[in-house]
Order: C-alpha cells, then sequence, then structure tokens
C-alpha cells in the first residue's frame, strides 16, 4: 500500500510521481506492507504517527510490481513492523519513471484502498 501525498493529487488522478522514488530513497519505494496492516489503519499511522500527510492509501499487487521485474520485500523498522520496499535499483531515471507511471496506473484499477 502507498500513501498519496496532497501534492501528487490533482483532484481527478493521482500523479506517477507518489510511485517513483526521490534521489535521497537510495531507489526503494516505502509502502506499507498489506498483508500486515489494513489500509485504514496504516493511513492513521501515516498521518498520526509518522505526522506525515496523505489523502489516502492506494494499493499495488505484489504481482503487478514483480511483473515490472522491480523488486520488494519486506523492510521492517523497529517502531514500523509493516514497512516494505518497492527496489528500483539499477534502472535509468528514464526506466524509472515509465516504471512508476505503469504502478500509478495499477494502483489506479484498483481504485483507493482508503481515502481521509
Amino acid at each position: 500500500m502507498r500513501q498519496i501525498n496532497p501534492n501528487f493529487f490533482d483532484g481527478k488522478r493521482v500523479s506517477s510521481q507518489a510511485f517513483r522514488p526521490t534521489p535521497k530513497d537510495k531507489s526503494l519505494l516505502s509502502v506499507y506492507d498489506g498483508n500486515k496492516i489494513e489500509a485504514g489503519s496504516a493511513w492513521n499511522h501515516y498521518t498520526g504517527v509518522l505526522r506525515l500527510a496523505s489523502l489516502g492509501v492506494m494499493g499495488i499487487a505484489e504481482v503487478d510490481i514483480e511483473g515490472l521485474n522491480l523488486g520488494v520485500r519486506a523492510d521492517p523498522l523497529p517502531d514500523f513492523p509493516e514497512h516494505a520496499v518497492i527496489d528500483f535499483s539499477g534502472f535509468t531515471k528514464n526506466q524509472v519513471e515509465k516504471k512508476a507511471k505503469q504502478l500509478r496506473d495499477r494502483a489506479e484499477a484498483m481504485g483507493w484502498l482508503y481515502r481521509a
């Protein structure tokens, strides 16, 4: 599950930026493991505990992530056992942008899992 920052939503469509790691992320996009937490609880954790902005939660099936030749793995943190990452390592900037658009499209097809 991926939190959607308000800056990445124009009122109609989510930007693919929401599914692309930034340089500080070192090619790893942070997500919640949907097998370990429900969407509403993930949103509450993100906005309440981590105090970050989110309009809601979108999901991507693991099979779709792997179908784009991206790695996905658990990355539990001490106070965040549901943390996982999608690994964009080894791809060019252009490839990352294309894969982010494809992830966004798959997430949109699934629809919002939780809206604030």
